[in-house]
């Protein structure tokens, strides 16, 4: 792959990172008329917590009740009409054909809207989020059944979690990265490249892998955020496809597993959760699991990681290049491929960039001239079609894996054993440099009121 290719000014409404960004900025949008003006409702659907149990002992509104009021069938066709048009609209600029995605995204929101009735059950949602529904019931159907070919066409895992992403930049306050960037940069930046060549090291010398592109991706991936990261050094190192599979493949079932346990580890050793959402940031792979496995903390939790994984995953396109420039001059030792800024622009994931954007909008638009409330208003009803949108990914993710092909492509346990020691080993370093940072012991603790 080399430097040759050039950013196209098309790509900035046919690829899916800027699509993304669109649809994000779209819905913030139209949120922002909404609630300043007043002259419609843009909220989308959300459960109320409902009981077949333990009425008695909670505030929840039965189930029927919910379903026989027509505001909550009004919510419903905005949320599928709004998703619906927009993802269409972005997959047909990305030229694919529309008439195969339409009922495909109807079925997968059908599947959506069980995980959201699901994890509202009073007894359910005291246990686990709604993030694990999803992708349980991804799993059942991908792995029992199999997903039919007509559904295909909507498990688009990644688009899905890049448009929340960018939505969810217009809560984060800009200052707050700026106050916090120091802190985030010391655990992002830092323990990510010595994560990458700890694992570089164990893979090739320790364990002696020979398939040194696949050592690299899987790093990345465990290092940064998952499948994004594994796809763009994946390209850069020249990773084969199969051997691309089975690093996104072992990354998410990992992800699924510590976006689950690690916040009640975090909650039963009682870290407190600026220290815990920033051990999360830095050390769950997948963005979209990282909001969430944050949000199971608390908000202030999820924010803390939310700006601990924004800082890392500006690192991606700068490993892309260097992975690229090392292995063209000393790993394939031809010395004949050329990377340069460019290519660093192309990797980069552009909707980091819509995440900012919102951030700054909201930041030093809508906050000074509005006010905070208006803010806390607007993402109210903001915040809905992100969850909509991380239902839909992590649905997507469970649809997407089957254990019995991953096990077809693991070769010898090898692989899984660079991940698991690599991964424990970003564990124990990050939250060493959380403590150091955050803890209060050597630096002074940031304002909690900055994440609120």
């Amino acid at each position: 792959m080399g430097s040759t290719k050039k950013t196209n000014w098309s790509d900035l409404w046919k690829k899916e990172d800027w699509l993304a960004c669109w649809i994000g900025f779209i819905i913030i949008l139209i949120g922002c008329v909404a609630v300043l003006t007043g002259w419609f409702d843009f909220s989308a659907l959300k459960f109320s917590t409902w009981s077949l149990g333990e009425k008695a002992a909670t505030k929840a509104v039965p189930l029927g009740q919910q379903l026989g009021q027509w505001v909550f069938w009004r919510k419903l066709l905005v949320t599928v009409v709004t998703l619906c048009t927009l993802f269409s609209i972005g997959v047909k600029l990305q030229g694919e054909r529309v008439k195969k995605f339409i009922p495909a995204f109807l079925a997968l929101f059908v599947l959506a809207v069980l995980v959201r009735l699901v994890s509202a059950e009073f007894t359910l949602n005291r246990y686990l989020e709604w993030a694990f529904w999803a992708l349980i019931i991804g799993l059942l159907v991908s792995n029992t059944v199999g997903v039919p070919e007509w559904l295909k066409p909507a498990v688009r895992t990644e688009f899905y979690i890049k448009t929340g992403l960018v939505i969810m930049g217009f809560s984060v306050l800009f200052s707050n990265i700026a106050k916090f960037g120091l802190y985030g940069l010391g655990i992002a930046w830092i323990v990510t490249p010595i994560v990458i060549l700890f694992m570089w090291w164990l893979g090739t010398k320790v364990l002696k892998i020979d398939n040194k592109p696949l050592v690299i991706t899987l790093a990345s991936a465990t290092s940064v955020c998952g499948t994004s990261a594994a796809i763009a050094t994946g390209a850069a190192a020249k990773c084969k496809k199969d051997d691309l599979s089975v690093a996104i493949s072992i990354s998410i079932i990992f992800t699924i597993l510590m976006m689950v346990f690690e916040p009640m580890i975090i909650k039963a050793c009682g870290m407190n959760q600026l220290m815990g959402g920033a051990l999360i940031g830095g050390t769950v792979d997948s963005t979209g699991a990282v909001v969430l496995a944050g949000n199971a903390l608390g908000a202030e939790a999820e924010q803390a990681a939310v700006l601990v994984k924004s800082i890392q995953n500006i690192l991606i396109g700068f490993i892309a290049f260097f992975v690229a420039v090392f292995f063209a001059t000393r790993v394939d030792n031809s010395g004949a491929e050329k990377v340069g800024a460019g290519e660093i622009w192309r990797r980069f994931p552009k909707f980091i960039i819509g995440f900012f954007v919102a951030s700054l909008v909201a930041s030093f638009i809508i906050q000074p001239i509005f006010g905070g409330d208006q803010v806390g208003a607007i993402n109210k009803v903001l915040d809905q079609y992100k969850n909509w949108a991380f239902v839909l990914a992590f649905t997507s993710i469970g649809l997407d894996t089957n254990f019995k092909d991953i096990a077809k492509r693991m070769q010898g346990g090898k692989i899984l054993w660079l991940y698991v020691i690599g991964q424990l080993f970003n564990i124990a370093l990050t939250l060493f440099a959380v403590w150091f940072l955050l803890s209060g012991v050597v630096f002074p603790v940031p304002e909690l009121a900055l994440f609120k």
